[in-house]
């Protein structure tokens, strides 16, 4: 990516931060190396489908392009309409809902998804209330198959405030195994991953057989 582009990123996301607040609720996008860690939970053969909550200007969503290249399915929700316009002129292979990502399950049903084997978050956790955490994350489970996984971050000068506090233990109370991730002290600010496997309540639509395992349609 250019530095051209990056300037030009960190100012969309200004502008929406200015415009929205409590929806991006970030000053900058997070960082390369940020970006590689979070999407490290998809899996190199196979193809997976991989549903991105909050990809904003798309930090996230190149990674994830990279790691799949070309393989399994891809799908954003982004309630930021510029934002969206942006990623779909940017990556026009993806598809991109514009809604509340407590829809996830309905996003993967219209495309024809009975899960998701991986859920990438770049939502902004600490300027959600408890009730919507909490229907966040019962949304998340309720897509995510059983071996899949659920990465999102936290930034490390806030991870023992009282929102912090509350989302590492509604993700310890939803997943069996949340691992968190060494911080990259070069994003602006200082940022980790949780890695969250095996749902407690995992996607309850039947389906036959892996994602790992379909041909792409």
């Amino acid at each position: 990516m250019s530095d051209t582009t990056r300037i030009d990123e960190r100012s969309a996301f200004l502008r929406e931060f200015l415009r929205d607040p409590f929806t991006v609720a970030a000053v900058t996008p997070s960082g390369t190396p940020l970006a590689h860690l979070a999407t490290a939970g998809i899996p190199r053969t196979g193809h997976p489908t991989v549903a991105e909550l909050g990809p904003g200007t798309g930090a996230f969503t190149r990674a994830i392009q990279r790691r799949l290249d070309g393989r399994g399915h891809h799908l954003a929700i982004e309630i930021n309409q510029r934002f969206a316009d942006l990623l779909t002129h940017r990556h026009p292979n993806i598809h991109i809902a514009v809604t509340d990502a407590r829809n996830l399950r309905t996003v993967l049903t219209t495309h024809n998804h009975h899960h998701a084997d991986v859920i990438i978050s770049g939502l902004p956790w600490a300027a959600f209330s408890p009730s919507q955490q909490d229907d966040l994350l019962n949304a998340v489970t309720a897509a995510l198959a059983p071996h899949g996984v659920f990465t999102t971050f936290a930034y490390t000068h806030t991870q023992w405030a009282p929102p912090a506090r509350r989302l590492r233990q509604s993700l310890q109370d939803r997943f069996e195994e949340v691992i968190s991730s060494r911080t990259i002290w070069n994003n602006l600010p200082p940022a980790f991953v949780y890695y969250c496997r095996r749902p407690r309540t995992p996607a309850t639509t039947p389906y036959p057989h892996s994602s790992e395992q379909d041909p792409v349609s």
